[in-house]
């Protein structure tokens, strides 16, 4: 059986990055629209972005407008700005939110519309070269196929594919995510965790996308406590730069599983942030479908050192989860109740939930059998 295997065109990894790659973001275009947000303004990241485009003589335009994680109406902002500013290509500096931006205005760029016309549809016209420059390690959206909009008039998250949605190329340079909070390193870094876990553990895994997904794991159980409790640590920030590359390569060519489904109405109805709300799920998620891939799962167990190779599968696979509920607490993720949704509130939406999640299409890739029942019955499981 064979697999195809999708990657950025070019990746520039390691401190310094950005100074190595600007020779290639000069080959790229004419006139680049930065989409990023105000915070990469205040924390002086965006100001490393401008003197590099300046020193190679590439013209720019700054759309700022990404405001929390992205909706149709930013992107409908972002692609005015492209046009009027009479853009060519593309640069996104920031976490998951600017980097999913820029690929959904790159799409409209290249296939016209709005971007809530393409749900359900893959986005095939060729985009506009685009640079990502990740700021944060763990989204991973960097290396993938896919972007993530928030429709507003159907109060949904809409997961958009397409290959022609991949970055041109990928700066994975760690100085830019020394500015991360505790915070958002824990979320993103439980978020990449879920993306090679799942990636590992999907139906759709294959060969290479296993190497990755193993290599992501093994380094995220390794750095993140590191780089949650000492964020200045510049080799535990490297190190999961390069694992949150890893796994966006991993889901991107495998797939994400359950976790991934049922997060991303909880993030759409409730305004989780999508790391949080992932990490708020592994405990009940991986519980629920541990019995369906114990091999997997085992394995996992066994790579991050929690398992022997006498181990039974079985055993191996408890050890890893245990583990991972281990990391969630770790970096001091709060339940639903402590974020503070309430109980009933949250259960008047569980039909519409978990409707949600199955339309998806990821809780399918799940090894074990998931069925609507089986979605609404971890919701309830959540309290």
């Amino acid at each position: 059986m064979s697999h195809s295997f999708i990657m950025p065109k070019q990746v520039v990894s390691g401190v310094n990055a950005l100074e190595d790659g600007k020779e290639l973001i000069r080959s790229l275009g004419h006139k680049a629209l930065v989409v990023t947000d105000e915070f990469m303004i205040k924390f002086g990241n965006l100001k490393l972005v401008e003197d590099a485009l300046k020193s190679i003589g590439t013209d720019y335009a700054v759309f700022a407008g990404i405001t929390g994680e992205p909706t149709d109406k930013m992107i409908e902002a972002g692609f005015e700005t492209y046009t009027s500013e009479k853009c060519d290509f593309l640069i996104a500096l920031g976490g998951g939110s600017p980097i999913d931006s820029m690929k959904a205005i790159g799409a409209i760029a290249g296939n016209g519309g709005k971007i809530t016309d393409y749900l359900g549809k893959v986005i095939d016209k060729p985009c506009p070269n685009m640079v990502a420059i990740p700021t944060t390690a763990g989204t991973g959206s960097e290396a993938t196929q896919f972007t993530i909009i928030t429709d507003t008039e159907r109060n949904i998250k809409m997961l958009l594919k397409g290959a022609v949605l991949m970055p041109t190329l990928a700066l994975i340079d760690p100085r830019f995510t020394m500015t991360a909070p505790p915070k958002i390193t824990a979320a993103t870094g439980l978020d990449a965790l879920c993306h090679a876990a799942e990636a590992y553990t999907s139906r759709k895994n294959q060969p290479l996308s296993d190497i990755f997904a193993l290599s992501a794991v093994e380094r995220i159980f390794k750095y993140l406590p590191i780089a949650y409790k000492d964020g200045n640590n510049v080799e535990a920030r490297e190190q999961m730069s390069l694992a949150a590359l890893e796994a966006g390569i991993a889901f991107n060519n495998s797939s994400v599983t359950i976790i991934h489904g049922m997060s991303r109405p909880i993030g759409a109805l409730f305004h989780v942030a999508h790391g949080i709300s992932n990490a708020m799920l592994i405990k009940e998620c991986f519980s629920y479908v541990l019995d369906g891939a114990y091999d997997r799962f085992g394995a996992l167990g066994r790579k991050i050192g929690v398992a022997t190779k006498e181990d039974s599968d079985e055993k191996a696979a408890k050890a890893f989860l245990d583990a991972a509920i281990g990391l969630v607490k770790t970096c001091e993720i709060p339940s639903l109740e402590e974020y503070g949704i309430p109980k009933a509130e949250f259960e008047k939406v569980i039909d519409k939930m978990s409707e949600d999640a199955v339309f998806s299409g990821s809780p399918a890739n799940t090894m074990k059998e998931i069925k609507l029942e089986d979605v609404k019955k971890i919701y309830h499981s959540l309290y």
